[in-house]
């Protein structure tokens, strides 16, 4: 069966395509600038790897922080593209600007700056698939997202490697110019395939603003806790959400960093993990088929197990070639977690708080990132000390201070694991929105029929230009828009 995606749809995934090259920069080059920077300085390898874990974690405190928030904010009625549009400025300006700073402290803090606003016009990003997609094709059009992402980023990825091949290995460029040509390329092509879906999208579901829009927005936050306490499958799930993902981004951000400070040539770790996106784009792609006829619960759960080794795996990592087997495994799963994770979610939240539930989710996933990064940055200082003191006296071992704290990140899986088999035996109450399942949906409040009836113009324009029969574009008279049709046809 081919699966056809709708041009809103499109226009969604493309900006997967745009952020993915921060999150692939965040996770290659970056690091590696930062080391030469600091390296200069006089910071070993040990502390450059700790100062970077720091930072990462002081990113994603500040989204735990801010995300729920502006989340909740953003369920408000023309609220969510006004949020989306600054965290992509900001981020992207913070993204160019990184070039040109030469000191290894003021760079960790541009860095926290643009990383923070980069997570954040996610957790708008993805509450948006809500008013994007259809719950039946949630899974596959969130695997698409990070699918084509993947494999987009590349693009920019190749000019930007090219770029460092200059300055690494030919000498043609200097440090400085080298970076001011990296992050800019990053910057513009995050703003380029920003702005389909930025002019395109229109909220479907919000909550009435009323006459205090922040008091409004501050009152839902506190009400989403206790509903939390009433749909244990969403808290468990979210708990779950916490510790295995966790993992997850933390291998991300820190794969290239936890290399380097191995003494891995930093070439080939580049390369390597320009792999991992190849491999990740026919995984994604391939397992979001999958999801049709085997439920995104049992490709979660896989996903977990095979991570669990991956990091076991990585223990004891020194060879180059060990790196690139560990980057093909990691390629295999990375999309698949995570994009059935967040369709997942999407379909067992009410969709007029989106926004508000995507916010907590982004404590519980990227937000929660400060633990795993923190625990690899804090095990490794803790560690250092002694086998610095075994080095001194000539004994020879296979471990490290830096794979002793990655190892700590094992434990976040299995715990994962544990809720996640919790979360999926639970029962969601009977009154859950939309849930997963057959509970039945609550009514429409009035804000809810309004963004729908606001947004119909645009949805008729998307059923125009072909991709959907014109009905699957129609609203229905309670204002909420028709799903559209299974939208599969034979090969």
């Amino acid at each position: 069966m081919k699966f056809k995606m709708t041009p809103l749809e499109k226009k969604w995934v493309l900006y997967d395509v745009g952020n993915s090259a921060f999150t692939l920069l965040v996770s290659t080059l970056l690091p590696i600038f930062f080391n030469t920077i600091a390296a200069g300085a006089g910071v070993s390898d040990s502390e450059y790897l700790a100062w970077w874990a720091y930072a990462t974690s002081i990113s994603t405190a500040i989204v735990a922080v801010l995300g729920p928030t502006l989340g909740t904010l953003s369920d408000l009625r023309g609220v969510r593209k006004k949020i989306f549009s600054v965290s992509i400025l900001v981020g992207a300006l913070g993204c160019a600007v990184l070039g040109f700073v030469q000191h290894w402290i003021w760079f960790l803090v541009l860095f926290v700056l643009a990383k923070s606003a980069y997570q954040l016009s996610l957790v708008v990003y993805d509450s948006m698939l809500c008013d994007v997609s259809a719950r039946e094709r949630m899974d596959e059009v969130s695997s698409r997202g990070y699918a084509w992402g993947y494999i987009g980023s590349c693009i920019p990825f190749i000019l930007t490697i090219v770029v460092y091949v200059l300055y690494e290995m030919v000498g043609v460029l200097d440090l400085m110019p080298a970076m001011v040509l990296v992050f800019l390329i990053v910057a513009v092509w995050w703003v380029a395939c920003s702005f389909p879906l930025w002019k395109n999208y229109e909220q479907k579901h919000c909550v009435e603003p009323g006459a205090h829009p922040v008091r409004t927005g501050f009152k839902n936050l506190g009400g989403i806790f206790r509903e939390l306490g009433r749909n244990k499958r969403i808290l468990f799930f979210l708990l779950a959400f916490f510790f295995f993902i966790d993992g997850v981004y933390t291998i991300i951000d820190m794969a290239t960093a936890y290399g380097t400070s191995l003494g891995l040539d930093t070439v080939s770790l580049v390369i390597a993990l320009l792999v991992t996106q190849i491999v990740a784009f026919p995984a994604a792609i391939l397992l979001g088929m999958l999801s049709r006829k085997v439920k995104s619960e049992y490709l979660i759960i896989a996903s977990i197990i095979a991570y669990f080794f991956i990091t076991v795996y990585a223990v004891f990592l020194d060879q180059e070639y060990e790196f690139w087997i560990l980057a093909v495994c990691v390629g295999l799963f990375q999309g698949t977690i995570q994009a059935m994770s967040r369709s997942y979610y999407a379909k067992i939240i009410p969709h007029e708080k989106a926004g508000e539930y995507f916010g907590v989710y982004d404590i519980f996933g990227k937000g929660a990132a400060f633990m795993g990064s923190l625990l690899v940055g804090g095990v490794t200082s803790l560690f250092t000390p002694y086998f610095e003191q075994l080095a001194s006296e000539g004994v020879q071992t296979s471990l490290t201070a830096q794979s002793i704290g990655v190892a700590a990140l094992s434990v976040m899986f299995l715990v994962g694991l544990a809720f996640f088999i919790v979360a999926i035996r639970s029962k969601a109450p009977a009154s859950s929105a939309k849930g997963d399942g057959a509970e039945p949906a609550e009514e429409k409040t009035v804000a809810e029929v309004a963004c729908a009836q606001a947004a119909e113009p645009n949805a008729s324009a998307d059923a125009a230009e072909g991709a959907l029969p014109a009905q699957a574009a129609s609203v229905s008279a309670a204002g909420e828009p028709a799903a559209p049709p299974a939208d599969f046809s034979a090969e």
